[in-house]
């Protein structure tokens, strides 16, 4: 069972990490699943941000189900090391929640609109 939807270009995922990089230095990211899972619940998430390489994959797949159920894009990243770190965390994160573009809900905006509608 595969929680990745889609197949997501190489540029959108750097993009991904760049958008999430300068939002956690201004902005505010949930990080973890129970945090993720929360901000979904809330309807205060804008983007959910998963790595690829989550083991057991039951540990987030409940993730995109429940973001397409509250209409939040998703993105999937290589790692949980490079999500870990574009969250500004010294540790690897399996899912990042962005609620607060602060500054760069313009490139925030760009983003999403490169991504799929989950259906």
């Amino acid at each position: 069972m595969s929680y990745v939807l889609f197949e997501t270009p190489d540029e959108v995922k750097e993009q991904t990490l760049q958008v999430l990089k300068n939002i956690a230095s201004s902005g505010k990211v949930k990080v973890g699943v129970n945090e993720v899972t929360k901000a979904i619940d809330r309807g205060i998430a804008k983007l959910v941000i998963l790595a690829m390489d989550v083991s057991p994959p039951e540990i987030v797949a409940h993730i995109p189900e429940l973001a397409k159920k509250n209409n939040v894009p998703i993105a999937y990243v290589n790692s949980k090391e490079e999500l870990g770190k574009a969250a500004g965390k010294q540790v690897a994160a399996s899912s990042v929640a962005i609620v607060d573009a602060g500054s760069f809900s313009e490139e925030l905006e760009d983003l999403i609109k490169k991504l799929p509608k989950v259906e």
